[in-house]
């Protein structure tokens, strides 16, 4: 037993070694480029101790006590196989998983797993050689394993005083393995960090160890004054005030206010919010992209362009909580999957359900993903039209109905209006991997399941649309928003890869002038400026800016552990148990560090905090939704 506790802490210790200086190989001009290999095989060292203390800290402590027993040795082999899966699992999963999202697997491996139809066939479909080569490798490493772990036999029998100082030696190393420190506080992901590259940061730790520890961290909604730091909410809730402009009516509810639209109207406009997925400004021209999108550059020419809009995150549900509740990203999960967030939390279509307004959700997958669904039926709106909704459609892959059958739905929706004003959110699916796409709609480059392709496709979808619409009776008492959930594959060898934030966002129809918009703005200042647009006079608790007055000049943003402050061309980087760090940011990938302004500290620390506080106190809601019972 104790010889076969040994053979696992060697091998794991050699694979997981092994399995880091392969990534670092295959990111070697980023290594290179933060420092070399030291720091990440040194921290790597620690991590994969804690880890393995953690599964072999038990048998090691048992073994001079039942090590003699031949049973004993086969009762640890299946423990020490299950535990070599997961291992050999999550590290031959990983290379995958920092090609699409730039960091090893962490909470989004586990969150995914909760909608095994819709990954699963993206998987089979878009990375089929990828997966067959794991499962290979995989059967592999079981194999070695096995034969490491097969039955070495009983241990010789040790007398009691080698049994207890043996014990005693062994419990100090786990112990100290374990903690990884003598310090003050364990170890932890953050204590391995050694760089501004996000991803370099992750490859000291192992995966099953990213994993767990996001599982870890899952067990609660995070709270940012743990992460980040705290001050008193009352200079909080002014500082966040104060930044919006806001003059509060309410105690309860600190940011609730009065917005005067802009624009008087005799009937409020419609509005149509349509959420293009992963869509960056890389691929947009009019912003300084690749040009694969000329119908939306053309639409552009003729709105209301915001060229410097910045997205919150790097989810789809962290893109609809900005756009739909105007929501700020916080350190834990996005509102559409907090469980307090499912009744009375605040959405455009709560607020104009109290005007007379009816609100669709048309989504080519399936609602209930991500938890789109329950949030939305839960926070006022009044129809879904999901997959199973749509009649014939042209093309259904891996995440449901294309954007054609999509807009087919927003269009005949929009041509039939019910006798009131209404609110579309629509949602397009078709630009995600596995890259499927109706054939002939476009001309292909190259291969034809790229992201490149899928921008063509989802462009030109969008160009049919407004084609429609233009000529249609809908478009003169109706607004539309065009804007990115977030980007494609985020990720740089930054704390904050900026440029990766920045999105398309166009508003047009009704009586919207053509204007190009240079300033900084985040997705949250988006709903606001539609309801100014649209003529709603509202009491809401939205710290969005209404851009049709003043406004813009800063943008917020989450990217894993790190939250970035952007004000003017200083960037201001919150992390996890670090000092703060500021940088001059002027153009993609150009930041010079700064020495840190203790009011632009208080001005991002303050953002990431209120979040946090309204929603645990149930105060980003409405006045009449407050007092009523909030149901997990």
């Amino acid at each position: 037993m104790r010889e076969t506790t040994l053979i696992f802490v060697v091998a794991s210790f050699c694979l997981l070694t092994f399995s880091r200086l392969m990534l670092s190989v295959w990111q070697w001009q980023r290594v290179q480029a933060a420092g070399g290999l030291w720091p990440i095989l040194k921290g790597g060292l620690r991590i994969d101790a804690a880890q393995i203390a953690m599964l072999a800290g038990v048998p090691a402590l048992l073994g001079p006590w039942i090590g003699h027993y031949p049973w004993a040795d086969d009762a640890v082999m299946p423990w020490f196989l299950f535990t070599w899966f997961f291992i050999v699992l999550m590290e031959v999963s990983t290379p995958q998983f920092i090609a699409e999202y730039d960091t090893r697997p962490n909470r989004l491996y586990v969150q995914y797993l909760t909608h095994p139809k819709e990954v699963s066939g993206m998987l089979w479909r878009g990375y089929r050689f990828a997966i067959c080569s794991a499962l290979v490798l995989m059967a592999i490493l079981m194999w070695v394993g096995f034969e490491l772990f097969d039955d070495a036999g009983a241990d010789p029998q040790l007398s009691w005083w080698q049994k207890v100082l043996y014990t005693l030696a062994v419990a100090v190393v786990v112990f100290v393995a374990i903690r990884g420190t003598l310090a003050h506080r364990p170890i932890n992901p953050s204590t391995v960090a050694y760089c501004g590259d996000g991803m370099l940061n992750t490859l000291p730790l192992n995966s099953l160890y990213s994993v767990v520890h996001a599982i870890y961290s899952m067990k609660n909604e995070r709270s940012a004054a743990d992460v980040y730091g705290k001050l008193p909410y009352d200079q909080v809730s002014a500082e966040v005030n104060r930044c919006a402009g806001i003059v509060p009516i309410s105690t309860d509810i600190p940011s609730l206010h009065i917005q005067e639209p802009t624009r008087k109207r005799a009937r409020p406009l419609n509005l149509v919010m349509i959420v293009e997925e992963s869509l960056g400004a890389q691929y947009v021209a009019n912003l300084g992209g690749r040009g694969l999108t000329p119908e939306l550059d053309k639409l552009a020419a003729d709105a209301w362009n915001f060229t410097r809009a910045y997205a919150t995150g790097t989810r789809s549900v962290r893109g609809l909580e900005a756009l739909v509740a105007g929501f700020p990203p916080t350190i834990s999960d996005a509102a559409l999957r907090l469980s307090g967030a499912q009744q009375n939390f605040f959405t455009l279509a709560q607020l104009l359900k109290q005007h007379g307004y009816r609100s669709r959700f048309i989504y080519g997958g399936e609602a209930h993903f991500d938890n789109m669904k329950g949030f939305f039926l839960g926070n006022g709106f009044d129809e879904l039209h999901d997959r199973e909704s749509f009649e014939d459609p042209v093309f259904v892959g891996t995440w449901g109905a294309s954007d054609e059958d999509m807009f087919t739905k927003l269009d005949e929706l929009l041509s039939n209006p019910p006798d009131q004003p209404t609110f579309t959110l629509a949602f397009s699916v078709t630009n995600h991997s596995p890259w499927e796409y109706p054939a002939g709609r476009i001309k292909v480059d190259g291969n034809p399941a790229t992201v490149e392709n899928t921008v063509r496709y989802a462009d030109w979808a969008l160009g049919q649309f407004f084609e429609k619409a233009k000529a249609s009776s809908y478009w003169e008492d109706t607004v539309f928003l065009i804007v990115a959930d977030h980007d494609s594959k985020v990720k740089g060898a930054s704390l904050i890869p900026v440029d990766r934030f920045h999105i398309p966002a166009v508003i047009l129809g009704a009586d919207v002038a053509p204007r190009r918009d240079d300033r900084l703005i985040s997705q949250i200042d988006l709903p606001t400026t539609l309801l100014s647009l649209m003529g709603v006079h509202a009491e809401h608790p939205m710290i969005g800016r209404d851009l049709t007055r003043e406004g813009g000049d800063r943008a917020m943003m989450q990217y894993g552990e790190n939250y970035g402050y952007l004000q003017g061309d200083q960037l201001l980087v919150l992390e996890p148990g670090r000092a703060p760090s500021q940088y001059h940011y002027v153009a993609p990938n150009s930041f010079t560090k700064q020495n840190v302004d203790e009011a632009l500290v208080k001005t991002a620390l303050s953002h990431v905090l209120w979040p946090t506080w309204v929603y645990r106190n149930h105060a980003y809601t409405l006045p009449e939704l407050r007092h009523v019972p909030v149901h997990s």
